[in-house]
C-alpha cells in the first residue's frame, strides 16, 4: 500500500549501472531530494562474466549505494526487467463487482504460462469501477527471479516494500509527467527504454498499456564493433563511448550501421503490429529513454526511419528539484531515470498502476513490523494486567482452586478427547501428498495446451500476405478493411490470396506410420456432388468458413475456422495395410519414432496459377518467389527464433500430398468453399432459382468462383468443334496433407500410439 506523503527511494539495477531516485511529496507536490547512479565495475552481460561474478558485481554496487545513502527513513521500490516478467490485459465477462477477484484468479491460472504456485502475481482493474466493460491487467514474475533480487537487498539490511515491472513503471511515468500527450484512448505516446541487452517498448493511452521487450540494446552495438575491429568486449565498449571524438569515428559508425537498421526495423515491426490491432489509436510521438539513447545519431536515425517525432527528455515536467540536489548533474542523467521515476510515483501513491509483486510473506512481515509500537503499548498493558492477576491468584483464587478438583477432572477429559481428535486430523493430513500427486498427474495433459494453437499460427504465418507479396499491399489492406470496391479493381485471377476453409490437426506418437485419413471424408463429399442445400456447408467438425487473419484469409466477420474435435475430421490413427505402407514402416524403424502432427488444410484461391502460389519449382535460392510449401520447408527462417515444428519428408508421397482442382459444382468441391447462389446464364445477375443455374460466389465480393459455361450474345452455351460445351474456369480449390515433426515433444516410456 503506497503512502500519500513522505519519501521513497526507487532503485533500478541495470546491466551497466544501479540507478536510484529519492522523491518526497506533500499533497500533490513532488520533488527530488536525492539521486544516485553507480556504474558496475564491469558490464553484467559482458563477455566471460559468469553468473557468480555477476551476482558479486551487483552486491558490490548495492553495498556502495547503501553506504552512501540513508535508506532507513523511506520506503524502497525496486524494478524487475520486462524479459523476466509477464503482463497480460484481458476483458472480463459482465459479473457482479464482488465476483471480480474470483474471475481474475481463474483468468490468471489460464493466462500465466507457468504453474500459478511458481510465480508471484497481482492484478489491477484498468477501467472505472462503474464501467460496464471490465478490463484487468494481470502481472506475474517467477518466484526464483524475485527471490534472487530481494536477496541482494536483504544482505545489505534494506527492506523492500514494492516490486514492480519496468514497463509498468514507464507507463506510470508517462501518465503522470506527460499527461498532455496521454489524454484519450485515440491518441497514444510510445516510450522506448534502450538498455544494455534489451529495449522496452511501451505504448501508453489514458487507460491502457501495451508492451514488448525487444532483445536488442546497447551491447549489440558493442558486439558489432568488437567483431569488426577484432577487439574484446571491454575495449569495444570504450571505443563505442568515445566514437564521436575518435579519428576512426567513420569506421566505427559504419560497423554499427547494421545494428541501427535492425533496431529500427524491430521497433517499426512492433508498432505496425500495435496499429493493426488498434486501428483507431494514433501514435503521436516517441519518448526515448535509457543509456542507449546517448549514442550519437541513433535518435535522428529512428525519427527518419519511423517517420515519427522522437524526443529525448532533458528534464521532467512535473518534478521539482530540491535545494540540496545539483540541478546540472541531475539533468545529465534524466534519460536514465524514467523507470525509477515511475517506481517512486507508485511508492508515493501517485501512480496509475499499483500492482505489487513483492512476495506476500514479506508484505505481511512488513505490516506486522509497522505495528510494532502498538505491540509495545499492548505489552505494557498486558504486564500490568498480569501483575494484578497474579495478586488476585495468590490471595483469592488459591482457596477457589482447592474447591474445584472435580471441575479440573472434567477439563482433563475434554483435553484428552481434543488430543485424540488432533491425532486423527494429522493422520488424514498425511495422506494429502498422495492426493496432490494424483491431481498433478491429472493436469499433466494441460502442460502442452498451447502447442496446437501455435501450429495453427505457424500455418497462417506462411500464407500469402503483404510481407511476402509487397506489390499487392493495397489488395491486402482493402481486404482487411472490407473495401469491396478496392478489391474488385484488381482482376480476380491476379489476386495472390489463399482462403482456408477447413483444417484438421491430429497428434501421432509416430508420424512415419500415420495415414492421411481425412482424405476419405473429403472424397465422400466430392462423390456426393453437393445438393443445392449443401452448397457452402460442411460436415460436423469443419464449421463455417473461417478466413483467418486479414490479408491471409478473408475479411473479418465470417467466423473462426471450424477445425472440429479429433476423430471427427478423419482417422489418422489407422495403419497402412498396403505393401508400400509396410515398406515405409520398415524404414521408419531405423530412424526411430517421431512424434508430431498430421495436418490437412483445405481451401481455395482466385489466383490463376495456384501451383505457383503454393509450391513453385526451382525457387529454393530466391525467398521472394517462395510459396506456401516452400516457406513450410524454411520455418526456422520464417518464424522468430527456432520453430518447434519441422516439415516431414516432403519428397515422399506417403507423407506429403498437394491436390489442386477447379471449383466445379459438377465434379464436386470440398465443403465450406464459397456461398450458394443462383445466377443467370447470360450476364451473371441474380435471378430466381427456376430461371438460373447454381453457382458458388465469393462471400465478400459476390464474384462467381465456380466453373461456368461460356454463353454467346443470345444466352446460349458455346460449343467447340467436337461438340463439347466450352467452360470458363474461375477459382481453384486445394487440399494439402502434410506432417510436422514436433521437436519439443515430451519423452515417454510408453510405446508411441496415434491419437
Amino acid at each position: 500500500m503506497a503512502v500519500e506523503s513522505g519519501s521513497v527511494w526507487a532503485i533500478d539495477i541495470g546491466n551497466n549501472a544501479l540507478k536510484a531516485l529519492h522523491l518526497s511529496s506533500v499533497g500533490d507536490a513532488v520533488q527530488v531530494i536525492g539521486f544516485d547512479s553507480i556504474q558496475h565495475s564491469k558490464i553484467l552481460t559482458g563477455s566471460g562474466i559468469k553468473p557468480a561474478e555477476r551476482e558479486e558485481l551487483i552486491a558490490l554496487s548495492l553495498r556502495q549505494f547503501a553506504k552512501q545513502n540513508d535508506l532507513t527513513k523511506a520506503d524502497v521500490v525496486v524494478s524487475v526487467p520486462s524479459h523476466n516478467s509477464f503482463a497480460r490485459f484481458v476483458k472480463l465477462p459482465p459479473v457482479e463487482q464482488k465476483r471480480i477477484p474470483e474471475i481474475v484468479r481463474f483468468e490468471a491460472a489460464q493466462q500465466i504460462p507457468f504453474d500459478i504456485n511458481e510465480v508471484q502475481w497481482d492484478w489491477q482493474l484498468m477501467t472505472e469501477a462503474d464501467s460496464p466493460e471490465k478490463r484487468v491487467g494481470i502481472f506475474a514474475i517467477k518466484n526464483e527471479v524475485v527471490s534472487s533480487l530481494l536477496e541482494h537487498f536483504s544482505r545489505e539490511n534494506v527492506t523492500v516494500g514494492y516490486v514492480q515491472m519496468a514497463p509498468m513503471a514507464l507507463y506510470n511515468y508517462a501518465l503522470y509527467d506527460r499527461g498532455d500527450l496521454v489524454q484519450s484512448e485515440s491518441q497514444a505516446v510510445v516510450i522506448i527504454d534502450i538498455g544494455a541487452e534489451n529495449t522496452d517498448l511501451v505504448v501508453c493511452t489514458k487507460s491502457a498499456v501495451w508492451q514488448r521487450c525487444i532483445p536488442m540494446g546497447g551491447n549489440a552495438f558493442t558486439k558489432a564493433i568488437a567483431d569488426t575491429f577484432k577487439l574484446n568486449f571491454e575495449k569495444a565498449e570504450k571505443l563505442k563511448r568515445t566514437a564521436p571524438m575518435s579519428k576512426y569515428a567513420r569506421q566505427v559508425f559504419q560497423a554499427m550501421r547494421p545494428v541501427f537498421t535492425d533496431l529500427a526495423s524491430e521497433i517499426q515491426r512492433s508498432l505496425g503490429f500495435y496499429n493493426s490491432s488498434n486501428p483507431n489509436t494514433k501514435l503521436s510521438r516517441i519518448i526515448a529513454l535509457g543509456g542507449g539513447t546517448k549514442m550519437r545519431g541513433l535518435l535522428k536515425y529512428l525519427q527518419q526511419t519511423l517517420q515519427m517525432p522522437v524526443e529525448r527528455p532533458d528534464s521532467f515536467k512535473r518534478l521539482a528539484i530540491g535545494s540540496g540536489v545539483s540541478t546540472a548533474k541531475f539533468h545529465e542523467s534524466v534519460s536514465d531515470f524514467g523507470i525509477v521515476y515511475g517506481l517512486a510515483l507508485q511508492g508515493l501513491g501517485l501512480a496509475r498502476i499499483e500492482s505489487n509483486l513483492l512476495p506476500r510473506s514479506i508484505a505481511r512481515s512488513m505490516a506486522w513490523a509497522s505495528k510494532a509500537k502498538y505491540f509495545n503499548v499492548a505489552a505494557g498493558l498486558l504486564l500490568l494486567v498480569s501483575v494484578l492477576a497474579f495478586a488476585r491468584t495468590f490471595f483469592v483464587d488459591r482457596v477457589s482452586y482447592a474447591s474445584n478438583a472435580q471441575v479440573r477432572q472434567k477439563i482433563d477429559n475434554v483435553v484428552r478427547t481434543a488430543r485424540q481428535a488432533v491425532s486423527k486430523l494429522d493422520a488424514e493430513e498425511s495422506k494429502a501428498s498422495g492426493y496432490k500427486a494424483a491431481i498433478e498427474k491429472a493436469f499433466e495433459p494441460f502442460s502442452y495446451r498451447d502447442v496446437v494453437p501455435l501450429l495453427h499460427q505457424t500455418l497462417f504465418s506462411v500464407l500469402p500476405s503483404e510481407k511476402y507479396n509487397p506489390e499487392q499491399r493495397g489488395l491486402y489492406g482493402a481486404f482487411a478493411d472490407g473495401d469491396v470496391e478496392a478489391v474488385l479493381k484488381i482482376p480476380r485471377k491476379e489476386r495472390k490470396q489463399v482462403f482456408i476453409t477447413n483444417m484438421s490437426v491430429f497428434f501421432s506418437g509416430d508420424i512415419a506410420k500415420a495415414d492421411f485419413g481425412a482424405a476419405d471424408l473429403l472424397r465422400a463429399g466430392l462423390r456426393k456432388k453437393r445438393s443445392k442445400k449443401s452448397i457452402g456447408g460442411g460436415p460436423m467438425g469443419y464449421g463455417p468458413p473461417g478466413y483467418g487473419p486479414p490479408g491471409m484469409g478473408g475479411p473479418p466477420g465470417y467466423g473462426p475456422p471450424g477445425y472440429g474435435p479429433p476423430g471427427m475430421g478423419g482417422g489418422y490413427g489407422s495403419r497402412r495395410s498396403s505393401r508400400r505402407g509396410a515398406e515405409e514402416d520398415d524404414s521408419a524403424k531405423d530412424e526411430g519414432e517421431k512424434p508430431g502432427f498430421i495436418v490437412t488444410v483445405v481451401g481455395y484461391s482466385p489466383y490463376e496459377n495456384l501451383g505457383e502460389l503454393m509450391d513453385p519449382v526451382g525457387v529454393e535460392n530466391d525467398p521472394s518467389k517462395w510459396g506456401v510449401v516452400t516457406r513450410l520447408l524454411h520455418l526456422d527462417e520464417i518464424v522468430d527464433g527456432n520453430s518447434p515444428f519441422e516439415l516431414y519428408k516432403k519428397d515422399k508421397v506417403q507423407h506429403f500430398k498437394l491436390e489442386i482442382s477447379e471449383v466445379d459444382l459438377e465434379a464436386g468441391v470440398p465443403p465450406g468453399i464459397g456461398l450458394s447462389d443462383v445466377r443467370s446464364v447470360k450476364g451473371g445477375e441474380v435471378v430466381r432459382r427456376d430461371e438460373g443455374v447454381d453457382v458458388l460466389v465469393d462471400p465478400m465480393t459476390k464474384e462467381i468462383i465456380s466453373r461456368m459455361a461460356e454463353v454467346d450474345e443470345y444466352g446460349k452455351e458455346k460449343i467447340d468443334r467436337a461438340g463439347n460445351v466450352v467452360y470458363e474456369t474461375n477459382d481453384h480449390w486445394f487440399r494439402l496433407d502434410v506432417k510436422f515433426i514436433w521437436k519439443d515433444a515430451p519423452k515417454t516410456s510408453e510405446p508411441a500410439t496415434d491419437s
